[in-house]
């Protein structure tokens, strides 16, 4: 896994490539792997926005996932090369949605609508404060 994305106007792209251990006894990426995928998919996007989560978390801050909704298409295996793409489709004040996809070549392998929440220090909801409340978390309206 390297760390490289391209921002295109409000889309983060990276890629990974399945390790054998992600792979069930089918030989297939496990469901649940996917998750991680999508979670280093939304973590580059932030830092693609210059969100700087170490020192928001040191501020006494958090991003929360509050819901998660995937739709698998096709299995991927060990050694394909698949591309994350990541963009906000909702921002509120205190929370929004980043709309996800999961690629191998032209093929989806699976999508994602991810509900996020800006919290304090004791996880509670609140309004994102000005300094975490970047234009890259908004979608694009054009």
């Amino acid at each position: 896994m390297f760390r490289k994305y391209i921002l295109i106007p409000m889309v983060c792209e990276c890629r990974l490539t399945v390790r054998t251990y992600e792979c069930d006894s089918y030989g297939h990426v496990n469901n649940a792997n996917y998750l991680n995928y999508l979670e280093y998919g939304r973590y580059e996007l932030l830092r693609a926005v210059g969100f700087k989560y170490p020192e928001m978390i040191a501020s006494g801050y958090g991003v929360y996932v509050a819901r998660i909704e995937i739709d698998y298409k096709k299995a991927a295996v060990t050694d394909d090369e698949l591309l994350i793409r990541s963009w906000p489709i909702k921002k509120g004040a205190v929370s929004g949605v980043i709309q996800q996809r999961i690629l191998r070549g032209d093929d989806i392998i699976a999508e994602a609508k991810v509900t996020w929440a800006f919290v304090d220090s004791r996880g509670m909801p609140i309004k994102i404060p000005p300094e975490w409340d970047l234009p890259g978390l908004k979608p694009d309206k054009t």
